[in-house]
């Protein structure tokens, strides 16, 4: 029996949160939320697990080690959130309304670097750090539906 086979749940002192403006399109959530968590996953290598293999020996990319939590809420609760994500320097990715005009990574970051930070339209923000301290960034959200 493989010790990744052990019935014992795992338990994380740390939390993967993805905030969604509420007012979103579904295919935009989806859009959103995959962009934010790729940044994750680059730059804080300890959110990432082993590599998957099947019962063939066919091997697959390693995914995050610990569930990523989906929450919404308004405007006023993101930007808010957004503040708060940067006051405490916790590693986080952000996602604006500009970036649904644009299709490339270079423009992405042209369209976010061309807007001061008090001013950015967040849509999304994606957030890693210990329980307490997400949980405080992303205060008066609620989970996805």
């Amino acid at each position: 029996m493989s010790t990744d086979t052990i019935a014992e749940p795992m338990r994380f002192d740390t939390k993967i949160a993805v905030l969604l403006r509420e007012d979103l399109e579904p295919w935009q959530r989806l859009n959103v939320t995959s962009f934010l968590v790729s940044g994750l996953g680059t730059q804080v290598p300890e959110v990432i697990g082993e590599p998957y293999e099947d019962a063939d020996g066919v091997r697959y990319l390693p995914m995050f080690r610990q569930p990523v939590l989906v929450f919404e809420a308004t405007k006023e609760t993101l930007t808010a959130a957004h503040a708060r994500v940067l006051s405490r320097a916790l590693p986080r990715a952000v996602f604006t309304s500009d970036l649904f005009g644009t299709g490339n990574d270079r423009d992405n970051r042209a369209a976010v670097r061309a807007v001061a930070t008090a001013e950015l339209d967040v849509v999304g923000l994606a957030v890693y750090g210990p329980k307490n301290g997400v949980d405080k960034v992303i205060k008066g959200a609620r989970m996805h539906p």
